[in-house]
């Protein structure tokens, strides 16, 4: 048996805290079959479907479910195909497509930052992306440019801020942390500042957006969107193996052949994207991307939270807190954001509380 540790005097040396924010361990082989993980992602995909249809089928014209799944595939009487392919099919879609956004743009941050509480909610992305779009329903200027596009430019132009003020011969994870939290409260305080600013119906159109809201969710909101991950999920995905190499640290990744600095600014980008077409989509819905990397990370038994299945939590979350949100008051209906924040906050103080007991910063 091998002795343990001792310093110059011959006592006992305490090995090093680690950090247990994820547990730091090589990254499997690409391809290597991991049954846990898979079969986390197949249930969290069907507890998603089912909360999807569920919120098809709800509403003061009830349908039953697998009319539900009837109408979804073309049949069905006209009616039913009505109120459900075209009343309820775009915010159920929104929400679906609003929560794998955000799900896995948590889990890009968290693992590039190797720090739980490095979401997009938490370093500033959605505050910028929401200040842009609330400047441009108070101000009324648009360039011609949609929300869409304008929520995504206002959240790369805060990326790049925090990017460029963490930037000191390279960035590490805390840097873009701490400049990300003073650059949130920079942009919500502008945020605030315009909303004062503007009228009394431009006021509540914004702050009703700010919440995080799916009333009232087009199909063009949805397409964009949808487009949106259908470019750059697969990025995402296809960056998987140097995003897990990133969480052994930048000295390690580097010495596995990770390109260190632009695998992060790719992943930024990307993030970035996501998160900014989906909060353009429903608004700032808070704590999904926080949270979500994190139920996905326990359920799937990985070192780092999964992309995909972080997305998928993200859907059932979301789909979840909106079912409630519709359902909790009778004869109210409350925006899904407020019942995301009522949930996510003692994840936040969970995940704070963690932090500190295991001496590290998150």
């Amino acid at each position: 048996m091998t002795a343990p540790p001792t310093d110059r005097s011959g006592a006992r040396t305490r090995p090093a805290l680690r950090d247990r924010t994820f547990r730091l361990a090589a990254p499997p082989v690409s391809g290597t079959f991991r049954p846990r993980l898979v079969l986390t992602g197949v249930l969290v995909a069907l507890g998603a479907f089912a909360l999807f249809c569920w919120g098809l089928a709800l509403g003061d014209y009830p349908v039953s479910l697998p009319d539900v799944v009837k109408a979804l595939f073309g049949a069905g009487d006209p009616g039913t195909l009505t109120v459900v392919r075209d009343l309820r099919l775009p915010r159920a879609l929104a929400g679906l497509l609003v929560g794998v956004a955000f799900g896995v743009s948590g889990a890009v941050f968290q693992t590039m930052t190797r720090n739980a509480l490095a979401s997009p909610d938490m370093i500033g992305l959605t505050e910028g992306a929401g200040t842009a779009v609330v400047a441009a329903v108070v101000l009324g200027w648009t360039g011609g440019l949609g929300l869409s596009t304008l929520g995504l430019l206002g959240a790369l132009a805060t990326a790049l801020l925090v990017y460029a003020l963490a930037w000191n011969g390279g960035t590490t994870g805390y840097r873009i942390i701490l400049v990300g939290i003073g650059v949130s409260w920079i942009c919500t305080s502008a945020t605030d500042f315009l909303v004062a600013r503007g009228n009394r119906f431009q006021a509540e159109e914004a702050l009703g957006w700010l919440v995080g809201n799916l009333n009232g969710r087009t199909w063009d909101q949805v397409d964009a969107l949808a487009v949106a991950l259908a470019v750059l999920l697969p990025v995402t995905l296809g960056m998987g193996r140097w995003m897990r190499t990133l969480q052994l640290g930048d000295d390690v990744a580097a010495g596995l052949g990770t390109p260190v600095q632009p695998v992060r600014l790719a992943l930024l980008l990307t993030g970035v994207g996501l998160i900014a077409f989906g909060t353009a989509a429903a608004g700032p819905v808070a704590f999904v991307a926080l949270a979500s990397p994190q139920i996905a990370l326990r359920l799937a038994g990985t070192a780092s939270p999964p992309p995909l299945v972080s997305g998928l939590t993200g859907a059932f979350v979301v789909l979840g807190s909106d079912l409630l949100a519709r359902e909790a008051i009778p004869g109210t209906e409350l925006p899904v954001g407020v019942v995301t924040g009522a949930l996510g906050a003692p994840v936040l103080l969970w995940l704070l509380i963690r932090a500190n007991r295991a001496g590290s910063g998150g």
